[in-house]
């Protein structure tokens, strides 16, 4: 199979679909690679190691959605992307569909085969591609709120973790998954006050367990919200329900009871956000203020540490896209039913129901289109 690695055009999105050891395990199983020039820089990895690892680099990604098989990726593909895709060819990369309309039915009339690694699943549960950038995304949160708490940056002027006799700032955690558990392990670690809010008993276990009396635990309700709203210096927003919209816990009209300058980061901002006035915001303006409330809702978080992410995400995506590879897509989806979960379009039908139900459009079985 020819696999393609475009370099990735999301603002200030310096991930790449493929490391050179990724490579050179695509091509000792005799697979062919092209990779576009520059792709990896952005993660520190120059095209003579791609070279090295056996891949061709090309000029243009216009060659590489022309040529290839398959196309590896880290983001959404953007809408010159989506343009280029073709029937039967397949996408393997974050999708994201459910709060994005547009691009759910750019890949739908393409007819390309797209597998999302946001909704691939695993044997023992989880989401096992989702994880690593859950783990990056969750460990960045409480840093770009302490920074945004900075009066510079427009927030209350607050230190997370205080200093001796001025209390430290509180950090309210929505959400008790991969991401909320590794934002609090950092809030925690800076010296912050930390609740974390979950409505699954056995995740408030398990948090109450790693931190004792450390971070305290609240089982979500909508009234729980709303007070621990009205404390927190910091709002992390981790709620996750997988391949759909995320729901949104915070209200227009508590975000008026917060203290002004107070930070929301929305971790679930790919997913639509938490937060009901969040939007979507880049690296290259990762903040807005709303009712005086500073709100970062970077959709790419992992991307501002290129190298890290890149790694961690090729170590949990290479199994898949050598299954898909060796074996083509429709053989690799029906022998693996964890790996067929990542299917959210295919043949010009929505295979993924959350995603259907988001956009109130038809939804065939991925069963049914594997045949």
């Amino acid at each position: 199979m020819l696999i393609g690695v475009p370099r990735e055009i999301k603002v200030h999105e310096y991930r790449v679909g493929l490391t050179p050891s990724s490579v050179s395990e695509l091509v000792h199983h005799g697979h062919e690679v092209q990779v576009e020039r520059g792709a990896g820089l952005g993660s520190g990895l120059a095209d003579a190691e791609y070279v090295a690892a056996g891949a061709t680099i090309v000029e243009t990604a216009t060659e590489i959605f022309a040529r290839a098989d398959m196309i590896v990726k880290v983001k959404e593909p953007q809408a010159g992307e989506r343009a280029m895709l073709r029937p039967g060819q397949v996408l393997y990369t974050y999708l994201h569909l459910a709060p994005d309309l547009p691009q759910t039915q750019d890949l739908v009339k393409s007819g390309a085969v797209c597998v999302a690694y946001e909704t691939v699943t695993a044997p023992t549960g989880g989401l096992p591609l989702l994880t690593p950038m859950s783990e990056v995304a969750g460990r960045l949160a409480p840093q770009v709120g302490a920074h945004c708490l900075e009066k510079a940056a427009g927030g209350r002027g607050i230190l997370l973790g205080g200093v001796p006799g001025v209390p430290a700032a509180e950090v309210v955690v929505l959400g008790g998954g991969v991401s909320g558990t590794h934002a609090a392990t950092i809030a925690y670690g800076m010296g912050a006050k930390v609740t974390v809010v979950d409505r699954n008993p056995e995740a408030l276990r398990r948090l109450s367990s790693q931190f004792g009396t450390g971070v305290s635990t609240i089982y979500s309700t909508k009234s729980a919200i709303a007070e621990l709203v009205k404390r927190a210096d910091l709002l992390i927003g981790t709620v996750l329900i997988p391949g759909a919209a995320a729901p949104k816990l915070v209200t227009r009209d508590m975000l008026k009871t917060m203290k002004p300058g107070a930070v929301i980061v929305d971790v679930a901002i790919d997913q639509g956000g938490c937060c009901e006035t969040s939007r979507p915001t880049t690296h290259a303006e990762p903040t807005y203020v709303v009712d005086g409330i500073v709100h970062y809702c970077v959709a790419n978080m992992p991307g501002a540490v290129a190298r890290t992410s890149t790694f961690a995400l090729n170590n949990a995506t290479l199994p898949g896209a050598l299954a898909l590879a060796d074996k083509g897509w429709k053989k690799a989806l029906a022998d693996d039913p964890h790996l067929r979960n990542g299917l959210n379009v295919a043949g010009g039908k929505i295979t993924c129901k959350p995603v259907a139900d988001a956009h109130a459009m038809a939804y065939a079985s991925a069963e049914s289109v594997i045949g």
